[in-house]
């Protein structure tokens, strides 16, 4: 379980492959939640301040923290991005122009192998550009990197007002157990895949789903909120394309490369990636049985993989060998640690470059 922990990570810096570079769809989700995110901060602020005494109560505001947690950041453009839309919110959409604002905590959260680096570099350009756009109205803001798994406590109780989680719960704390030797030839859940394997996906996605509610309730003051974007299927059947095809693709890429002798068949067989993606009933059902929140919305929507549109705007991928080649970096964005320390980092070039070629064909026929 420490393993995956550690591995569980995007790929740092701002290379080709990099996340950064190669994020284009989940910035694409971020955008289109945005009005969800504002909502939930704004909707938490009414009820935190009485609007018509905030000139009258400077002194009382500047002595109020907020707290705002990212859990999932990873680095690059899109790590900030949300916090900026609710710094948004609080600066020029709630508080009058002038009125001192309360003091603003930002916890950038994700595991212990996150660039952290990389990501520190932008969080001083990203203040430097909210003081110039809220210009006297900018109060102290605090941004710091908390390392760690969010399947456990992050922080003290009753220090967050919102959590924002996207493109990360899908993620598991550990490949499930005993589907080792049963899922031979699949990455992820498939058509061949056994009922035990997509029950015991099911069941690990489960507990680390009620271990993550639980803790953040502790987290969360009375009335906080979380928005969470996690990548999962509108279909109740597990094996649906919408969310198997990448990994079966990756799957056929690495079982090409063991014809060729570069991979082990055993090797090969072993693998299995650490996610799953559920449908609003799974996510509600745990959301429900664990008992501390109150869902106000759950809501589907969909996005290209190579995050040119979405629901289903296929005309928006103009050109399919780029649109490929972006998709493939895109998933090795995402997948290549874990891939890595598998199969070693010598044949990753070759793994991914067969599977761009994967995705063409893919794309020529079938919707991404």
């Amino acid at each position: 379980m420490d393993q995956v922990i550690q591995d569980v990570h995007m790929n740092g810096g701002t290379a080709e492959t990099s996340y950064s570079a190669n994020s284009l769809a989940q910035k694409t989700a971020i955008l289109i939640t945005r009005p969800i995110v504002e909502e939930a901060i704004l909707n938490i602020l009414s009820k935190l301040y009485n609007t018509t005494t905030i000139s009258a109560a400077t002194s009382e505001l500047r002595k109020t923290t907020i707290g705002i947690a990212e859990l999932g950041c990873s680095s690059g453009p899109n790590a900030l991005l949300v916090v900026s839309y609710i710094l948004d919110s609080i600066y020029n959409k709630h508080f009058q122009s002038g009125s001192a604002t309360p003091e603003i905590l930002v916890f950038l959260n994700d595991l212990p192998g996150n660039d952290f680096n990389t990501l520190f570099k932008d969080v001083g350009g990203f203040c430097d550009k909210l003081r110039r756009t809220t210009g006297d109205g900018f109060g102290p803001c605090f941004v710091s990197g908390t390392p760690g798994t969010f399947y456990g406590r992050l922080f003290p109780s009753d220090t967050l007002h919102i959590v924002h989680s996207s493109y990360s719960l899908m993620w598991l704390s550990q490949v499930p157990h005993g589907i080792e030797k049963t899922n031979k030839g699949n990455f992820y859940i498939a058509k061949s895949s056994p009922p035990s394997v997509v029950t015991a996906y099911l069941n690990q996605f489960k507990k680390n789903f009620r271990v993550f509610l639980e803790c953040r309730s502790e987290e969360l003051i009375n009335g906080g909120k979380m928005v969470l974007i996690v990548v999962g299927r509108s279909s109740s059947d597990p094996t649906s394309k919408e969310c198997c095809s990448f990994w079966e693709l990756l799957a056929l890429s690495a079982h090409d490369l063991v014809l060729k002798g570069a991979i082990e068949k055993e090797i090969s067989n072993s693998f299995n990636m650490p996610a799953y993606f559920p449908s609003p009933e799974e996510m509600k059902s745990v959301i429900m049985s664990e008992g501390s929140f109150t869902i106000n919305r759950i809501e589907t929507f969909g996005v290209n993989w190579d995050g040119s549109g979405c629901n289903g705007n296929e005309k928006s991928v103009t050109n399919k060998l780029i649109s490929s080649h972006y998709i493939a970096n895109s998933l090795r964005a995402v997948s290549e640690p874990l891939l890595a320390d598998h199969f070693g980092e010598k044949i990753m070039d070759e793994l991914y470059g067969r599977f761009m070629e994967r995705i063409e064909e893919y794309a020529a026929t079938e919707k991404n």
